[in-house]
């Protein structure tokens, strides 16, 4: 009896639903306020639980990556459902109690890991179901990532106002875990030999042909390459120079172009947008100009952007240049997964993302703290432009020496070609 295949764009739904409510930690912010106010604990404390649950999602992805490939996506998926869900529940104990080590413990540690588990597992499905358009497909997921902010927020400051920051988390633990669960149970691998209609892995007539994967390697193999270090340097310094823009956006726009507090605000809420818009639309981009270009114009736009930020004087400018860094930034979570198939192969890639995405969790701590300490050494935002740049000069030079790397793994992909060719 023949294997009923399934959908792939529900199988991108379901992707789509798990990272929509992982994404919810990019909202964090709005409970930042009330749980200082309600029990006067100091705000650099109470924003450490983002901190953590970030680290725990980069730990957690690279050291479950293997459990994602071992018992496939529907399991993982229900145990990321399940630690999200326990960790958002928790948090509202937490509050209950008044602890903020439980918060820890629950929203960072326990949410971080369904965070970490939930981010990789619906990912590297995606890239095997969509062999001829990777980047749209995982474009898609990440945007719901990057958007699930907006959602998310005013539910949160709607549901603080009416029924209190505990019980709040209750609803959204309990509505997370069920959205997840659900999601989960579609999530499956695509049958061996599998090709999207009207494509073929062997070139029949009339059908298009897949582009073939420059190898197939494990994560372990995978680690011990240059190009994969290549890759997590470039998404570093991306993330690193990203979300310490957006951690200090509003009180930098006002400063160097003297915006308004109203006016700064408006640019932070969209700036989220911009960053959902970036993760679809460049992934989307990369299946036609390829992963390598997209990744060299990220930091080409950056680089000069980055540059010039200092010298804008006119806030539309200013708004204008933070939108297309935003895009960028998003593009740079969106497109990685697809770029990792591409050198790696889509054999372990949830492995090989989970190993990759530390880089996410290291630049979570050190974007911040970098930022805030480079505002302090050079008195201005100014200085901090300028380093940012610099950073992102070393990250387009990577952009282009990985390039010997895929021009190497081509030539052996050809000789490897020729040789089965003779054999047959």
């Amino acid at each position: 009896m023949e294997q009923q295949v399934k959908n792939r764009w529900l199988i991108a739904l379901a992707a789509v639903g798990i990272h929509i409510s992982i994404g919810s930690v990019y909202a964090w912010s709005v409970f930042t306020k009330p749980i200082t106010q309600q029990f006067g604990w100091a705000l650099p404390d109470v924003q450490f639980t983002f901190s953590i649950a970030i680290l725990f999602l980069g730990l957690s992805a690279a050291f479950l990556g293997h459990y994602v490939e071992k018992h496939g996506p529907r399991k993982a998926g229900t145990l990321a459902s399940l630690f999200f869900g326990i960790g958002i529940v928790g948090s509202g104990l937490a509050i209950q109690l008044a602890s903020l080590p439980l918060l820890y413990i629950c929203y960072g540690v326990l949410g971080g890991i369904g965070l970490g588990v939930g981010y990789i597992t619906p990912v590297s499905t995606l890239v095997k179901w969509f062999p001829d358009r990777r980047g749209l497909a995982t474009g898609l997921a990440i945007m719901g990532f990057g958007f699930a902010s907006m959602i998310a927020s005013p539910i949160m400051n709607a549901l603080i106002e009416h029924v209190g920051i505990g019980n709040t988390f209750y609803v959204l633990g309990i509505l997370y875990f069920v959205v997840m669960f659900a999601s989960a149970q579609y999530l499956s691998p695509p049958p061996k030999d599998w090709v999207p209609d009207g494509f073929s892995g062997e070139g029949a007539a009339g059908d298009k042909q897949l582009q073939k994967d420059l190898c197939q390697l494990t994560a372990n193999e995978a680690i011990r390459t240059r190009r994969f270090y290549w890759l997590w340097l470039m998404l570093f310094i991306n993330v690193t120079c990203g979300i310490a823009v957006i951690s200090v956006a509003s009180p930098m726009a006002q400063e160097m172009v003297g915006m308004s507090v109203q006016t700064a605000a408006l640019m932070v809420g969209l700036n989220g947008l911009f960053n959902g818009a970036g993760r679809i639309g460049w992934a989307s981009l990369s299946d036609y100009i390829g992963r390598a270009n997209t990744y060299t114009a990220f930091f080409a736009i950056q680089m000069v952007l980055f540059f010039l930020l200092p010298t804008m004087s006119h806030p539309v400018l200013f708004m204008v240049a933070m939108f297309f860094i935003m895009t960028c930034y998003g593009g740079g979570f969106a497109s990685i997964p697809a770029y990792i198939g591409d050198l790696f192969g889509t054999r372990q890639l949830g492995a090989i993302h989970g190993y990759i995405l530390t880089a996410w969790a290291a630049a979570g701590l050190a974007g911040p703290i970098f930022a805030a300490w480079v505002r302090e050494t050079t008195k201005s935002y100014t200085g901090t432009m300028s380093v940012f740049a610099a950073m992102f000069i070393v990250a387009f030079v990577i952009s282009l020496l990985i390039r010997v790397d895929i021009k190497k793994l081509k030539e052996e992909a050809r000789q490897r070609e020729k040789s089965v060719e003779l054999a047959s």
